[in-house]
């Protein structure tokens, strides 16, 4: 199971820190990602990370989003930074890609948490 948390309300310009904490098994051997869908789009992909902490991102959070893992804890985090109204969705962690990281098949799925970025 995975369950996400930190999402809110915060100004563009501003920060927000997601966690997706994973209970019930260990997913410190797993790629795991970060996933995002808004009203009315598909879902898209943001981030993955590896075992060996290799980070992957979309154009679009280069540079502003940073994902991380604390496998002691079992717990990923996505570090959003320099947040743009267009950042505003549901983010979602997953694990266990069945193919591409950026194809959002994944084989565990959070429940979401909504982020809106205010202009």
């Amino acid at each position: 199971q995975l369950v996400e948390s930190g999402g809110g309300l915060v100004q563009a310009g501003g920060s927000l820190r997601l966690s997706c904490a994973a209970s019930g098994r260990t997913f410190s051997r797993n790629i795991m990602g970060w996933f995002r869908q808004a009203p009315g789009k598909e879902r898209e992909f943001v981030s993955a990370i590896l075992s060996d902490n290799s980070a992957y991102y979309a154009g679009s959070v280069k540079g502003r989003f940073t994902i991380s893992r604390d496998n002691a804890m079992n717990t990923m985090y996505l570090q959003m930074n320099s947040l743009k109204p267009e950042d505003t969705a549901i983010y979602y962690c997953a694990a266990q890609p069945r193919s591409a990281l950026e194809v959002p098949s994944y084989v565990y799925w959070g429940q979401g948490t909504q982020v809106t970025v205010s202009s």
